[in-house]
């Protein structure tokens, strides 16, 4: 009978093209993952990997069931949460990933929380892209998703945290921008470079009515991109959450409140069935709790300011 150790063997390779990466993957020599993988292909009958001196690469037969190998070891790690779960669902590891454009600003505010709330809880963190946090979901390497919609997210559990805003970033001493108008000047709107959502998401504040720069303006970061509208090379849409995070910093530049952009939406998503889905919401709960008080106290110092002048 084939084992989940086999198909582990199989995965790993599939992943990695490598045999030697594969046998680091899965804490074994090489020697035994290749004994592993030629007893799965007795055992089917048929070859999975083919293997030459410069190369490694799964037959088309090897794609199709590396790619149900995978769902079937995701299931069987689901059944041993679900087994843990039972125990205390608030305990042991919990891989939760982020887009880049909201972890920074939030994660940090609600760790102390979330250690204080669940102290046998360990939380590891990893920040990628929407698109790739999605797969680390389907692939069982994550847990637990903080990404913004809309995205396309299939079949996962959503919870609704909050809705995000925009503000206009544009450099000191220029006149004050007047809303969607200013975005329509051309040449001058800096967004994030493709594979962002929030590049798509900071377009469709005004759906219809702006357009994203050339190119040649895209940034990799939040970071970046106030760093070029201080150098006077144009405006941005940041997000409150960003904004009132203090991502602007000592830059010279100065914001605008946009209250008739469409927001983006900050959820939690995670596979649909998950054996945590009560620790996931409780989670969900204290996100929104923090966010909320950063943005009071964000309101209070903006009081505090007017009061002085």
């Amino acid at each position: 009978m084939l084992t989940l150790r086999q198909l582990r063997f199989l995965t790993a390779v599939a992943e990695t093209l490598n045999f030697s990466r594969a046998a680091e993957i899965c804490f074994v020599t090489q020697p035994t993952l290749s004994a592993g993988i030629k007893e799965l292909e007795e055992r089917l009958g048929v070859q999975l990997i083919e293997r030459t001196r410069r190369s490694v690469m799964l037959t088309p037969l090897g794609e199709e069931i590396a790619a149900r190998a995978r769902r079937l070891l995701l299931d069987a790690a689901e059944i041993e949460t679900l087994a843990q779960a039972h125990q205390n669902p608030f305990e042991g590891d919990l891989k939760l990933g982020s887009i880049p454009t909201i972890g920074p600003y939030l994660l940090p505010r609600a760790l102390p929380a979330i250690r204080s709330a669940f102290p046998k809880l360990r939380v590891y963190l990893r920040e990628e892209m929407t698109e790739s946090l999605i797969e680390g979901l389907a692939a069982g390497r994550l847990d637990l998703v903080l990404i913004a919609l809309p995205f396309e997210t299939g079949a996962l559990d959503i919870l609704p945290l909050f809705e995000d805003g925009y503000q206009l970033a544009s450099p000191s001493g220029w006149p004050t921008p007047q809303g969607a108008e200013a975005l329509t000047q051309s040449g001058q709107l800096m967004l994030l470079e493709k594979g962002h959502c929030l590049q798509r998401h900071a377009l469709e504040a005004y759906p219809g009515r702006i357009s994203a720069a050339e190119d040649s303006f895209a940034a990799t970061s939040l970071t970046t991109l106030i760093a070029m509208v201080s150098e006077g090379l144009g405006i941005t849409l940041l997000p409150n959450l960003a904004v009132e995070a203090g991502v602007v910093g000592t830059e010279q530049v100065q914001l605008t409140p946009l209250p008739d952009a469409c927001p983006r939406h900050v959820v939690l998503a995670w596979r649909p069935g998950s054996a945590r889905s009560e620790l996931f919401s409780k989670l969900g709960a204290l996100l929104r709790r923090k966010r909320q008080e950063l943005s009071d106290v964000t309101t209070r110092a903006s009081v505090e300011t007017s009061e002085q002048t």
